[in-house]
């Protein structure tokens, strides 16, 4: 009798031929099969958790770099527009004064207030976007645009010159000066061209240096000598912000000034501004003065951005000579003109600006590629634990595209929304900065990690395999394609490091210069995976014949690791060179700094007189000597206007240049023994003490290269204040502590007529420097104290170079991060079968120190790999590409003034290089040791239970 067959789902017999399907117990109950992606992560929360953290920090990280560096660079070019002087950046528009062939009448209502600021409201309304004006700042009126000259012989005459006055007769004076004697000058009755009296008012510091005070009468000609008017100070006032534009844009209205003549000897006067009320402006068309009508525009820097530079400049030089300045006319008047420097200011930012974001683009590519190559092992990592189940899938008829599709779904599920995060902690961490640029970073990130796991998945179960074949590091051939990948990125590598020495970072590079740390490490990564199955086939030898098996177990478990380990080491390699750079690029801009103050001040402190130009009182030396910190003290006397005598002028080099030898000198006098101790302390010119020994009444010199070549060998004789005498130059020196920024002529002091010290230059490790100004202020309260640390500091102050240094300080902090990110990763990958290895071998008698030890020496071949390699790689791209970068701007762009520093490069910074690497090798000890341990805890059942799919 034959047996019907029976559905094993439901246990009823079959009948023959029957194709009627049966519902099934899910079908049944209405309850549908549990998802793919739900149970997937409730099988491994912990990881999915880790999953989600990595790809958060990195979408954050992706997604905070454009928005930082659109908030510095924004920051700075409100900071360099605002910084820089307001006479440089104001925006003048001026108009003469109406042509004569006009009525009188008219000319003067063109003088008056009601048009002045009907026109100034026009402008104010016509400025092209970007270009806004802060109308707080900003001023309009009439000034002279020749001085007058004050014939009252009362008023200070330092060469019996008489001083030049500046009249202006400019708006919202009230609002801009506070009133400290007297009162606001006014307009008595209808001025016209005609008056010959007017009231005016002056700032303390004019009233101050010209013995001005209420009531005080000037009388002002012109250049034909005779009185053109008469003004009547009626009140002393103090300006409110004496640095902003409307006192600043013209400084002499808020603060005289000496003004030097061209002449032989030098000639001073003074030059002063004084205020005259709105309304006198039209008394003005009186005078030889010619008067101008004037609207000064202060930028407001409120809400502008980096991206606006571009238009702000073209807007600027459109207003100058463009169609702007035609709108400009057709309000002001036909012959007006607008001039400004707010164009080279502009300039200065751009290039100030490129330069930095080349070198700052080095950073976010090491960044960039660290980041892709750890959330590409995290997506290996996955799909190595989970090889099995995937091969199960595939060789019960599972499709690539719906293996694909279900990884894909389960990885977005944790990426998207932790990229999400990312990027909403980036907007609330730098709220001023473009929002498109973080947006792609994190897009950037969410793709990559969606990416990582079902791309690495397919790739591996193209075709279903019944079992794994040995895929290791000893046993591995590359193939022809790999070949030729690896021959093509060291050619594009070559290339870009190439490109950066010749062009330099800071010339027209572009991203394949930017990437070349990045190239340079993936081809030394790709060299290292090549090399590295030598020295443990070398090694596994002589460790076989050894009487332990734990040297020959831990080899041979090193040449098991996978092929795929390029991929962890690329990783290291990028995150140690990435490091290394950003440490060297910090070093370097440290060490230009600190050279930069040292060669604008000469010492750590130095004290003098104003301009250096008379001795110090003879108790300063012993005051400042006695300071808390100060270590030694060296005195000099400097002569800035030395100058060959008149009986040398015909003979040798200066024969026939009568010019180039009334050319001044530095003549610097100086104590031989201190001062070269002093030099050769800061390696600043440094010379033996003998060198300034006195020869039969010829002294002889240090000079710099240019008075080198200037003076010759021969004998010379050298006039100045401190005395004439005969030099001889015994030595030429590049720099001086003394005059570290200029020419100079150094001579013993107590060959000089006068020996009297002008200045002091003062060193020591922790300098007082309050106490430091006490003293000098005690010994005379004329005295100038200018130190190096403060110098330090104010190059220091560019938005600009602090944003691009947390730049690189963030880049070694993740460039640290990640690398211990591949490690641990690179360590989790293998850890299952490590374990289970440690199991079996203990069920045959390994003790738990030698299971330490297994795990210690099997770890350390690749640790040393990447630690040997990352060191040697950081080193050789910072050798290689130094000669390309440029560090200047970055390094003294806040004042480049006080900054004579030239070819500021790359220098080594052992610490950058060395301790990631000592991390990466203490970490791989630590994780080896911990997992060790664990493994002991957990017993040796447990590790090899049948069917674990741990």
């Amino acid at each position: 009798m034959t047996r019907r067959p029976v559905d094993v789902r439901t246990g009823r017999t079959e009948r023959p031929g029957s194709t009627e399907r049966r519902p099934g117990r899910a079908e049944r109950s209405g309850r549908a099969v549990a998802p793919w992606v739900r149970t997937r992560l409730r099988t491994a929360p912990g990881a999915a958790v880790a999953f989600g953290v990595l790809v958060l920090i990195t979408a954050f990280l992706m997604a905070v770099l454009p928005r930082a560096v659109d908030a510095y660079e924004s920051e700075g070019l409100r900071r360099d527009i605002g910084g820089a002087p307001p006479g440089a950046t104001v925006l003048g528009l001026s108009a003469p004064q109406p042509g004569l062939e006009i009525p009188r009448s008219a000319r003067e209502e063109a003088m008056r207030p009601a048009a002045l600021s009907a026109v100034h409201r026009k402008v104010l309304a016509s400025l092209p976007a970007p270009v806004r004006a802060d109308a707080a700042e900003s001023a309009y009126g009439v000034r002279t645009s020749e001085a007058l000259t004050g014939t009252d012989t009362w008023l200070p005459r330092p060469d019996g010159i008489g001083p030049r006055f500046t009249l202006a007769a400019q708006s919202e004076l009230a609002a801009h000066a506070a009133v400290r004697g007297g009162r606001l000058p006014a307009a008595g009755g209808r001025v016209t061209a005609e008056t010959k009296e007017v009231e005016a008012a002056a700032t303390t510091a004019t009233a101050r240096v010209m013995r001005l005070r209420v009531g005080s009468v000037i009388r002002l000609s012109g250049p034909t000598g005779s009185t053109a008017l008469s003004v009547r100070i009626t009140g002393i006032v103090e300006p409110r912000r004496p640095q902003g534009s409307y006192w600043s844009a013209e400084p002499v209205l808020r603060t005289p000034g000496l003004a030097v003549l061209p002449s032989a000897p030098p000639q001073y006067r003074w030059e002063a501004g004084l205020l005259l009320a709105p309304g006198a402006a039209p008394a003005l068309l009186g005078t030889q003065a010619m008067p101008e009508r004037y609207w000064r525009l202060a930028p407001d820097t409120t809400g502008l951005a980096a991206q606006d530079t571009p238009a702000l400049l073209r807007e600027v030089t459109s207003l100058e000579s463009g169609p702007g300045l035609l709108r400009m006319r057709e309000i002001a008047g036909g012959t007006a003109v607008l001039s400004t420097g707010l164009e080279t200011v502009l300039g200065s930012h751009l290039a100030a600006r490129a330069a930095i974001t080349r070198i700052v683009t080095v950073a976010a590519f090491g960044i960039g590629a660290v980041a892709a190559v750890v959330l590409a092992m995290a997506g290996a990592l996955v799909a190595a634990r989970r090889a099995g189940e995937l091969a199960l899938l595939r060789s019960r008829g599972g499709s690539l595209r719906g293996i694909g599709g279900r990884l894909l779904a389960e990885s977005a599920v944790i990426a998207l929304p932790a990229a999400g995060a990312g990027l909403l902690l980036a907007l609330l961490a730098v709220g001023e900065a473009r929002l498109l640029p973080a947006v792609w970073g994190a897009s950037g990130v969410a793709l990559l990690a969606c990416a990582a796991l079902p791309v690495r998945a397919v790739l591996l179960h193209r075709r279903p395999r019944a079992h794994d074949d040995r895929d290791d590091l000893v046993r591995a051939r590359p193939g022809r394609r790999r070949t030729v990948a690896e021959l093509t990125l060291l050619a594009l590598a070559v290339a870009s490091v190439v490109a950066l020495r010749r062009r330099g970072a800071s010339g027209s590079g572009d991203l394949l210069v930017s990437a070349a740390p990045v190239l340079v490490s993936l081809i030394a990564a790709l060299v290292l995976v090549r090399l590295y199955p030598l020295p443990l086939r070398w090694a596994a030898r002589p460790a076989a014949r050894l009487r332990g098996a734990i040297g020959f177990l831990s080899l041979a478990r090193a040449g098991r690791s996978s092929a795929t380990g390029a991929l962890p080491l690329l990783a290291l390699l990028i995150a140690l060179t990435t490091a290394a750079f950003g440490g060297s690029v910090l070093a370097g801009v440290a060490d230009a700094r600190d050279r930069a103050a040292l060669l604008a001040v000469g010492a750590d402190a130095r004290v003098s007189t104003e301009g250096e130009a008379t001795a110090l009182p003879a108790d300063a030396e012993r005051a400042v000597r006695n300071t808390a910190g100060v270590e030694e003290v060296t005195a000099v006397r400097i002569e800035w206007t030395a100058e060959l005598a008149p009986d040398a002028n015909r003979t040798g080099a200066d024969a026939g240049a009568g010019a180039d030898a009334r050319k001044p000198l530095t003549l610097i006098g100086v104590e031989p023994g201190s001062y070269s101790r002093l030099a050769r302390q800061l390696d600043l010119g440094a010379f033996p003490a003998g060198v300034l020994k006195d020869t039969g009444g010829v002294l002889n010199a240090v000079a710099s290269p240019g008075v080198a070549a200037r003076l010759g060998t021969a004998p010379r004789r050298i006039a100045s204040p401190a005395g004439e005498i005969t030099v001889r130059i015994t030595a030429v020196r590049p720099r001086t502590p003394a005059a570290p920024r200029s020419e100079f002529l150094l001579v013993d002091r107590a060959g000089l007529e006068h020996t009297g010290p002008t200045t002091l230059l003062a060193t020591g490790e922790a300098l007082d420097t309050r106490a430091l100004r006490a003293a000098a202020l005690g010994a005379g309260p004329e005295l100038d104290v200018r130190l190096r640390s403060e110098e330090r500091a104010a190059l220091t102050g560019s938005p600009l170079q602090s944003g691009a240094e947390r730049i690189y300080a963030a880049a070694v902090a993740a460039g640290a991060a990640y690398a211990v990110i591949a490690l641990v990763l690179s360590l989790l990958q293998s850890a299952p079968e490590r374990s289970t290895l440690l199991a079996r071998l203990r069920t045959m008698g390994l003790t738990r120190r030698q299971g330490r030890q297994l795990l210690g020496l099997e770890a350390l071949p690749q640790a040393l790999l990447a630690a040997g390699g990352g060191v040697l790689v950081g080193w050789a791209t910072i050798r290689l590409l130094a000669p390309g970068i440029d560090l200047a701007r970055l390094a003294v762009a806040a004042a480049p003034a006080l900054a004579p520093v030239q070819d500021v490069s790359l220098r080594t910074d052992m610490w950058s290089l060395a301790l990631p690497a000592a991390g990466v090798v203490a970490l791989a000890g630590a994780v080896a040791a911990g997992q060790a341990w664990w493994a002991g805890r957990r017993g040796s059942i447990t590790e090899l239970r049948a069917g674990d799919t741990r």
